[in-house]
């Protein structure tokens, strides 16, 4: 017979998803420790209120000889001393999401959300419908749900929400974190070429999300969009589930249809065969919020919640940090905070802020700032789409950071409206100062910290009425 395993180490444990595995073993009562090379809030934070032991850097002192397990997160690669160490001495060790899987998947009606874009936000949604619902559920989510207190708790059994994503799983394990969930509902938002640091193409990625597909009961639902190409495609390389579809055309009184009744999208009409399931009117705006409202309902539904309480929920959702965030007004100026990293993304949420501004009797101008951080963007896939996903601000300020690997100063020429570009984050908070006016939105979009430049931003605009 195995002993069962007591202590757990993590590596990379400050993570968003390694740090939701440490505070979900905790609570499963495994002793948990971790090492991170930057351990810092707010994961820090919750973390050792939680009485986990943190240990910055990854020296093989970290190590102690009771550590039973060793979870490894995808950041670790070879060469890595405490990798190298725990190899060497043959200390058990296992993936994340292969942690999760055995631990807590295995036994759960698992609602995976996944897609390119709107994992987080949509994921929020879901867990927070449950929730409303009196379910409890137990969820894992790749960002901070400011309608919980956490970002990953175990819950009450069936239901399992969690955010499904496609990178990979660990340097042992190549495959998508997601293979391993097993979800009996599935989302699928939307299907794009992203992580060009693992994927080659498209196809690549297509793929993996049919391995996905493939694990779906038959009596298990996957929910996407109706108009997608990419994803129609995947679900034709082999489907054995219920599929719903949303349409944003109303092409047929079948699946899930909204009737917006405003330009910004803060109220909207939720329908499903053509019968109406009532109006949501929430605090969030753009089109891309309404399909993550929709995917989050249908997916509830699937889980037993009637769509008229997911309505009634998404009325009290607050939407994930750093989704269009509001951060501070000086002098009349709003200083946004979004993670938007992906040109679709960057489109969508300038599209949303220009269609929120436009019933204005004096709207003003959308200042777009913008850090190409992502492995992706900074190996310049996406620099060629970049400046028309920008199109909507009315003046563009891009960070060129130090691991960009291509001259984001081409994006002068090539944007529609003015852009400037800095490689010095000061400088660039000066110039943005100085071009902001009252009425002004400023965006900061980027997938990271930013130097700090929201603060800085407001700062700055402070002291010029001073």
């Amino acid at each position: 017979m195995s002993k069962k395993i007591q202590h757990l180490h993590i590596l990379g444990i400050c993570g968003t998803f390694m740090g939701g595995i440490a505070a979900i073993a905790k609570e499963l009562g495994f002793r948990v420790s971790g090492s991170d090379a930057n351990v810092y809030p707010p994961m820090s934070t919750q973390l050792e209120q939680l009485g986990i032991e943190l240990m910055s850097g990854y020296q093989v002192e970290n190590f102690t000889d009771d550590i039973d397990m060793v979870i490894v997160g995808n950041a670790m690669s070879r060469g890595n001393a405490m990798v190298e160490y725990m190899l060497d001495r043959n200390i058990p060790y296992t993936s994340g999401p292969q942690w999760l899987l055995e631990n807590v998947l295995k036994d759960r009606w698992v609602l995976a959300v996944s897609g390119t874009h709107g994992k987080t936000t949509t994921s929020s949604m879901l867990a927070w419908i449950l929730e409303y619902a009196h379910l409890s559920p137990g969820f894992l989510i790749g960002g901070v749900p400011q309608n919980f207190s956490c970002s990953a708790r175990l819950g009450d059994a069936p239901f399992f929400v969690i955010e499904a994503d496609e990178y990979d799983s660990a340097f042992f394990d190549k495959r998508s974190k997601f293979v391993h969930y097993r979800p009996r509902t599935l989302v699928i938002n939307n299907l794009e070429f992203d992580h060009g640091d693992i994927f080659n193409d498209l196809s690549d990625i297509q793929r993996q999300f049919h391995h996905l597909i493939r694990m779906v009961p038959s009596n298990g639902l996957i929910l996407s969009p109706g108009n997608e190409k990419s994803i129609q495609e995947t679900l034709e390389m082999g489907c054995w589930s219920a599929t719903e579809f949303s349409q944003t055309e109303q092409i047929s009184p079948t699946g899930w249809q909204v009737e917006k009744l405003n330009a910004q999208g803060s109220e909207f009409i939720v329908k499903f065969d053509g019968n109406t399931q009532g109006t949501v009117s929430w605090d969030l705006i753009g089109d891309f919020n309404i399909d993550n409202g929709v995917m989050a309902i249908a997916a509830a539904r699937h889980a037993g919640v009637p769509a008229h309480i997911a309505i009634e929920a998404l009325a009290e959702f607050v939407n994930t940090k750093r989704r269009f965030e509001l951060r501070g007004i000086v002098n009349n100026i709003s200083v946004y905070d979004d993670f938007a990293h992906h040109p679709t993304a960057i489109a969508k949420t300038l599209a949303g802020v220009r269609a929120k501004i436009s019933g204005q009797v004096e709207p003003g101008r959308i200042l777009a700032v913008l850090e190409p951080r992502s492995n992706t963007m900074k190996s310049g896939v996406h620099k060629e789409s970049l400046p028309k996903s920008l199109e909507e601000a009315d003046h563009v300020f891009i960070y060129q950071g130090e691991q960009v690997a291509w001259s984001v100063s081409d994006l002068n020429k090539q944007c529609q409206s003015p852009c400037k570009v800095e490689d010095n984050i000061e400088q660039l908070v000066e110039n943005i100062c100085q071009q902001a006016q009252a009425g002004d939105i400023i965006v900061v979009m980027s997938n990271g910290g930013f130097g700090g430049i929201h603060d800085k931003l407001l700062t700055c605009l402070g002291s010029q009425s001073a």
